[in-house]
């Protein structure tokens, strides 16, 4: 270790320098990403129903609008995760920058069924990106409490629910749907806007060879939070273990036969997706898939039985009794108080994820969830559905904030992008087919299957996360020469052989 005393790591660098005024600026922008991912997609929950009326469509076209979006979706987080790997976090930031901010306009002008659909799943094809933000966010904070600023990051999304839930009372009644799609473009406008003032990552630029530029960028952190970087010379990772015991070769060249002084620069977007298939990450991986699938098919299905259960629970009851406008005030106002409900559910998040863990505070989460969703399987009165509901997503967002967080920091940062973006994808699939199964069957009357189907996915999700043999809490990200989580796989080796 004496050879080791004069030169630091990124991580040592942010542990150093601490989180100041310069990752506050990073958090802003990044937040911005999550902001106009999340009113485009709260967005469905409103336009939906007007576009139905107004041109007649059929329960499946109008589902079909949700499905584009997220069928770009899948398109859009494996591409741009590949983008931000091979060019820089940056470079990823273009998919809600240009093609969000674009699309999402255009589509206010729709003049038919399939411009809007087809304009909308280019929309989604950009919001894929928006892990990217969240990744880039992450490779700037300080081990120690990251999963608290993780949390606060992921309050951006409950910011944009919320705005978008205001905009939509607010204009959709005096206006159309039509405003309401061009408005909420501005935040990706926004985000092409000061595109071009984001300093790239020190980790990403450390993994890529180009240390000098990883330095100055540390250096200008330590600048603008009037700290300064530990003395030594900056390298890529330490080729030892915390513990001080040296890593096996199996781990340490886990992901680079060429050895740990390699970098990925130039690695086509196949081989990194096969690095995550690797004998060490193809548990993980496909488990991780199966919790980000029911994460998101869990929260969209929440946020759309909202609208659902407004508009037809009284005509499931009794036919007679059924009379409905799209633009129903009660929707807006339910829509409201349940996007609310993510408040709380940060909150919850923030109080567990640092203390009970990634992998405890995501089961705890659903747990709770499943016991708001199960009153549910019979019609309850309209306060208290929307008391369940609000509890379910409260639960829900929480969970799935720290599922992304997990995601994030699982892969090293060689492949965090495309690993991320692959889990993401994933993810989108489960908001995909939510509109076609959960909310077509409420839809037709059948809410009780629609419930128990989402209790079965939620519980598929707690024992994926369950059998994931990792936990990253308070862990240094990890860089390309071994895996995140290379740390655990030693130290449960040593207790095997011991």
């Amino acid at each position: 270790m004496a050879g080791q005393g004069h030169v630091y790591t990124v991580d040592e660098a942010l542990t150093h320098v601490g989180f100041g005024k310069y990752q506050c600026f990073v958090l802003a922008y990044a937040g911005l990403g999550w902001v106009a991912e999340a009113m485009e997609i709260m967005i469905l929950s409103f336009v939906g129903p007007t576009v139905k009326s107004e041109w007649n469509l059929s329960s499946t076209e109008e589902s079909l609008i949700t499905t584009a979006v997220f069928a770009g979706l899948v398109v859009g987080a494996y591409a741009w995760g590949l983008v931000a790997d091979n060019y820089g976090r940056r470079m990823g930031f273009l998919g809600e920058a240009l093609v969000t901010a674009g699309a999402g306009l255009l589509s206010s002008f729709s003049p038919n069924y399939i411009t809007l659909i087809t304009l909308r799943c280019l929309v989604g094809v950009g919001l894929g990106s928006g892990h990217v933000f969240l990744s880039w966010f992450l490779e700037f904070v300080p081990p120690s409490n990251r999963g608290m600023w993780m949390v606060i990051f992921s309050s951006f999304w409950t910011i944009g629910s919320v705005s978008e839930a205001i905009g939509a009372w607010i204009i959709m009644p005096r206006l159309d749907w039509r405003w309401l799609l061009g408005l909420s473009s501005i935040p990706s406008f926004i985000l092409l806007a000061f595109l071009g003032f984001q300093p790239e990552s020190p980790r990403y630029l450390c993994l890529k060879g180009r240390t000098a530029e990883a330095h100055r960028a540390l250096e200008k952190i330590a600048q603008v939070n009037k700290t300064k970087l530990p003395n030594g010379k900056l390298v890529a990772h330490r080729s030892t273990l915390p513990t001080g015991e040296r890593a096996p070769p199996e781990l340490v060249h886990l992901l680079s036969s060429n050895g740990g002084n390699k970098t990925t620069e130039g690695k086509s977007g196949l081989s990194l997706f096969l690095m995550l298939f690797s004998s060490k990450l193809a548990r993980t991986t496909i488990l991780l898939w199966l919790l980000l699938f029911g994460n998101s098919f869990a929260y969209y299905a929440v946020v759309l039985l909202i609208s659902e259960l407004s508009s037809l629970d009284t005509r499931c009851r009794s036919p007679l009794m059924f009379s409905h406008h799209p633009q129903d005030a009660n929707l807006y106002i339910d829509e409201f108080i349940t996007s609310l409900a993510e408040i709380p559910g940060l909150l919850l998040a923030a109080i567990l994820v640092d203390t009970a863990g990634r992998k405890l505070s995501i089961t705890i989460m659903f747990t709770l969830s499943c016991l708001f969703l199960l009153p549910l399987v019979t019609y309850q009165s309209n306060i208290l559905t929307t008391g369940l509901l609000f509890g379910a997503r409260m639960c829900v967002m929480g969970a799935f904030t720290v599922s992304l967080i997990y995601a994030a920091e699982i892969y090293p940062t060689s492949v965090r992008s495309t690993g991320a973006g692959a889990a993401n994808a994933m993810g989108r699939i489960g908001g995909m087919v939510c509109p076609l199964v959960a909310v077509a069957l409420v839809a037709n009357c059948h809410q009780m299957t629609a419930v128990v189907l989402l209790v079965v996915v939620i519980v598929t999700s707690i024992l994926s996360v369950m059998l994931i043999p990792f936990e990253t809490k308070g862990q240094e990200l990890s860089d390309t020469s071994r895996l995140s989580s290379s740390q655990f796989l030693l130290k449960i080796c040593i207790n095997f052989d011991g």
